[in-house]
């Protein structure tokens, strides 16, 4: 059994040590904002903050996290989660939405860290993310508005 706090809720998880966090967070918590995309850690689909970083949950096995703090997109909250949210659902960033709950996480976290990110400064943070439908410009659009409405 692991202990886990998702999203402030304290979790007792039983499961093997070898689960991933993702199966844990869909299958035995009932979350599922977080995705599947790839199971390898290069798409971004299931990217959650452990401890307030980025995490890809597909390779972050339970038995690893004991005690951690783990915030899914729908646990995202504050001005900056909240802006970029609300960009996304302005500017109708996502195509199909499959990867958007890791697009977010990850814009929120750069965001967060870079109130004024440069077009290279949102590559690099985003390069995880892959995007099916390759609506990347529409991603890159959505993090320079939200940068300017946080600066408002």
């Amino acid at each position: 059994m692991v202990t886990v706090k998702i999203n402030g809720v304290e979790h007792k998880i039983e499961a093997e040590a070898d689960m991933p966090l993702l199966w844990a967070i869909r299958d035995l918590v009932g979350l599922t904002g977080t995705k599947f995309g790839c199971g390898m850690a290069q798409c971004g689909a299931c990217t959650v903050y452990i401890d307030g970083s980025p995490t890809r949950s597909c390779q972050t096995f339970i038995g690893d996290i004991e005690g951690a703090e783990v915030t899914t997109v729908e646990g995202l909250k504050g001005k900056v989660a909240e802006t970029v949210q609300a960009v996304w659902a302005d500017l109708d960033v996502p195509q199909c939405g499959y990867c958007q709950s890791g697009q977010i996480m990850s814009a929120t976290d750069l965001l967060a860290n870079n109130p004024k990110p440069t077009d290279a400064d949102i590559d690099a943070a985003m390069s995880g993310n892959l995007c099916r439908c390759a609506t990347y410009h529409r991603i890159r659009a959505g993090i320079h508005e939200a940068a300017k409405r946080l600066e408002a």
